[in-house]
C-alpha cells in the first residue's frame, strides 16, 4: 500500500518563492544569532571584542561567520573606522531592530516558563531512567538569549 503523501503547510513547502524564508528561519534558529540580535538589542553599537565578551559562549571565529551572515542578510551594519589599530563597531539595522522585537518575545517566554520546562525535563529524566549527574541541567541558572 502507497504511503500518502503529508500535506504541509503552504509557507513549509519547498517554492521558488519561499526558498528564502526557509533560508531566514535557519538564520533566526541559529543559536548565535538570536543572541547576537538580543545583545545588539540591548546594547546598541558595540565593538567586536566587546560584544564577543556580551555572547557567553562563542568562539572568535563563529562569532565572526555569524556577523557576516547578519550583515549580508542586511540585520547587521559594520562600520570600520581608519585608525591604527582598525576600530570596528556592530549595530542592528532598522531590519534588524524588527527581529529584535520577535527575539525578545522569546526570551520573555523562556523567562516566563523557566519552572515549567524544568519540572518536564525532570519528569522526562525520571520517567526515561536518565540519570541525574548534571549532564542535563536545568535552564534554571544560564544564560538565555
Amino acid at each position: 500500500m502507497a504511503k500518502a503523501p503529508v500535506k504541509r503547510p503552504a509557507e513549509l513547502e519547498y517554492t521558488p518563492e519561499n526558498c528564502h524564508a526557509r533560508e531566514m528561519l535557519a538564520r533566526v534558529g541559529d543559536k548565535w544569532s538570536v543572541y547576537v540580535i538580543h545583545v545588539l538589542g540591548d546594547a546598541g553599537t558595540l565593538r567586536f571584542n566587546e560584544l564577543r565578551s556580551r555572547v557567553d559562549g562563542i568562539s572568535q571565529r563563529m562569532l565572526t561567520v555569524t556577523l557576516r551572515g547578519m550583515e549580508r542578510d542586511g540585520l547587521v551594519t559594520r562600520r570600520v573606522y581608519p585608525e591604527v589599530p582598525p576600530r570596528v563597531e556592530y549595530a542592528l539595522t532598522p531590519l534588524g531592530k524588527t527581529l529584535r522585537q520577535l527575539v525578545r518575545g522569546l526570551v520573555e517566554w523562556s523567562g516566563a516558563h523557566l519552572a515549567e520546562v524544568d519540572a518536564a525535563r525532570a519528569e522526562y529524566d525520571a520517567r526515561n531512567g536518565k540519570p541525574a549527574d548534571g549532564s542535563r541541567r536545568p535552564l534554571r541558572g544560564r544564560s538565555v538569549a
